[in-house]
């Protein structure tokens, strides 16, 4: 069975990853998921004035709980097994880790589009990660960047 690790921040771009992975999984895919959110590090301010790292941990890992909660609920109204993970550091290499530790076979992960600009840009985070893992990675790009796309392209052959 194959296992997936999606990137999941909660926001609508990470969601459009979770639901390609349940597109996948309804065409006949066998696939388990892994749900991966990365928190920042604290900061210098957070470490001098809470003097507790526990205390710190726990709340990055209660926030990382929090946003994967739409991603759980769509999971779990689908019936698809899952796990969740959550890491403390700089997203694109903390995910690759979690990749690499999971035993992952492909990765998920929404891209943050913005019309022409994307290919400059292509979420930074998706682009390193792409360049990074050790598996296959699917780049989802969100819906609404896809119909704006598709509007420029039929302006352009009316011209």
């Amino acid at each position: 069975m194959l296992k997936i690790l999606i990137a999941v921040d909660g926001s609508e771009l990470s969601l459009d990853g979770v639901h390609h992975a349940l597109t996948l999984v309804r065409q006949g895919l066998q696939a388990t998921m892994v749900l991966a959110n990365v928190q920042e590090p604290a900061t210098l301010y957070e470490l001098v004035t809470t003097r507790d790292p526990d205390l710190i941990a726990a709340a990055s890992l209660e926030a990382g709980e929090h946003l994967m909660a739409p991603a759980r609920a769509l999971l779990d109204a689908a019936g698809v097994a899952y796990e969740t993970d959550v890491g403390v550091g700089d997203v694109a290499h903390t995910l690759v880790d979690m990749i690499e530790r999971s035993g992952c076979d492909m990765v998920i992960i929404g891209a943050k589009g913005q019309g022409a600009i994307t290919s400059a840009l292509l979420g930074s985070v998706s682009h390193e990660v792409a360049h990074a893992s050790p598996v296959p990675v699917t780049i989802v790009k969100h819906a609404e960047v896809l119909e704006g796309a598709d509007s420029e392209a039929t302006e352009d052959a009316e011209a």
